[in-house]
């Protein structure tokens, strides 16, 4: 019963971490990485052949 709360527990953890870092909004890792692939884009599209 122990060892079930405990993985309960750890997947808790770890689902409100992934909310907090990766999932949030404006200042999350996704929208960064959104933000500067699309620097990266735009960049890519101004280049003169």
């Amino acid at each position: 019963m122990r060892n079930i709360l405990m993985t309960v527990m750890m997947l808790v953890v770890v689902v409100v971490l992934f909310n907090a870092i990766i999932a949030q909004d404006s200042t999350g890792t996704r929208s960064q990485i959104q933000s500067q692939g699309n620097a990266a884009n735009t960049r890519i599209n101004s280049l003169l052949p």
